[in-house]
C-alpha cells in the first residue's frame, strides 16, 4: 500500500504521491487510473514527488488523460505546503516557494518566454498577436510559463463555448505539444478567467493559466502588477515585470490522506 495526499489549489485537485524514499514506477496508464473519478481516487493531475539534485524536491505531473506535462502552478503551491520545500525542480524550470499571509502559499515561476520555438509553435509567428482565429476567438497571445498557453481577451468569458473551442484549439497542428487555452476579461477588480487545460479540460482554476494571462495583460498594458485573477474556484494574485520571474500567491488545501494498492490499479 502506498500513502497519498489529496490536495487542491482553488478546486484544481491533485493526488500526490511522495516517492522520495521509495520509488514509484509511474506510467501513463497508472496515472490515468489514479486520476479517474470513478475507478480511482480522482483528480485533475497526478503529482509525484521525487528526490532532486538541483532543488529540495522534484515534482512530476501527469494530466487526467495520463500525459506527462512540465509545470503546474497550483500543484507547486500544494507541494510547498505539503513538504515545506523552498525549491522545486519541474520540467518547466526551478520553482521557488514560501508561506505567505494567512494560509496562502507564494511560488515564483521562471520568467515567461515569448519565443515561438520555446512555446513551442510549429513555425515562426508573431506570438504577441497570433494570426489565427477559431470562431469568436482570434489573435491570441502565445507564451510559455513553463508550459504552453494561449490567451484570448474577450468581452464576456461566459459567452465563450470552451467545451467546443477548447479541444479544437488544443489539438491544432500549429501547437506540436498541444496547448492550454485561456479566455479572459479585464475589469476594475482584476482579471476574470476561464481555462481549458490540455489533457484535462475545464478546471475550476489553473495556476499557470492565471500566470500566463496576467503576463499577457500586463505586457499589453491592460493591467498593472500585481493583479488579481478570478476563476471559478477562487482568486490568485500574480506579479510580473518584463524580463523578471512570475510570482503567484494563493491557497493550497489538504483535503485528506489515504493509502492505495498501486498494483491493483493496473491489474
Amino acid at each position: 500500500m502506498r500513502q497519498f495526499s489529496k490536495m487542491h489549489g482553488l478546486g484544481n485537485d491533485f493526488v500526490i504521491l511522495d516517492a522520495r524514499t521509495e520509488a514509484v514506477m509511474m506510467t501513463p496508464a497508472l496515472a490515468k487510473a489514479l486520476a479517474d473519478r470513478h475507478i480511482g481516487i480522482g483528480c485533475d493531475q497526478l503529482i509525484l514527488i521525487e528526490p532532486s539534485a538541483q532543488a529540495d524536491v522534484k515534482m512530476r505531473i501527469w494530466n487526467n488523460d495520463g500525459g506527462e506535462v512540465e509545470s503546474c502552478g497550483n500543484a507547486s503551491r500544494c507541494v510547498v505546503a505539503l513538504t515545506g520545500a523552498k525549491t522545486i525542480e519541474t520540467g518547466g524550470g526551478i520553482v521557488e516557494g514560501k508561506a505567505a499571509a494567512g494560509d496562502e502559499i507564494e511560488v515564483t515561476l521562471p520568467p515567461p518566454s515569448f519565443d515561438w520555438d520555446a512555446i513551442p509553435l510549429a513555425y515562426p509567428m508573431d506570438s504577441a498577436h497570433l494570426p489565427m482565429a477559431w470562431g469568436p476567438l482570434e489573435h491570441p497571445m502565445a507564451l510559455s510559463v513553463g508550459n504552453p498557453h494561449l490567451v484570448f481577451f474577450v468581452a464576456d468569458t461566459r459567452a465563450i463555448d470552451l467545451v467546443t473551442y477548447g479541444p479544437a484549439i488544443e489539438h491544432d497542428p500549429a501547437f506540436p505539444e498541444r496547448i492550454n487555452i485561456n479566455v479572459a476579461s479585464v475589469g476594475d477588480e482584476g482579471i476574470t478567467l476561464r481555462t481549458w487545460e490540455r489533457g484535462t479540460g475545464l478546471t475550476l482554476a489553473c495556476g499557470t493559466g492565471a500566470s500566463a494571462t496576467a503576463v499577457a495583460a500586463i505586457a499589453a498594458k491592460r493591467a498593472t502588477s500585481p493583479v488579481k485573477v478570478h476563476m471559478k474556484g477562487g482568486t490568485l494574485t500574480i506579479g510580473w515585470a518584463p524580463c523578471e520571474a512570475i510570482t503567484m500567491r494563493g491557497a493550497a488545501t489538504l483535503v485528506f490522506t489515504g493509502a492505495i494498492d498501486l498494483d491493483a490499479m493496473i491489474a
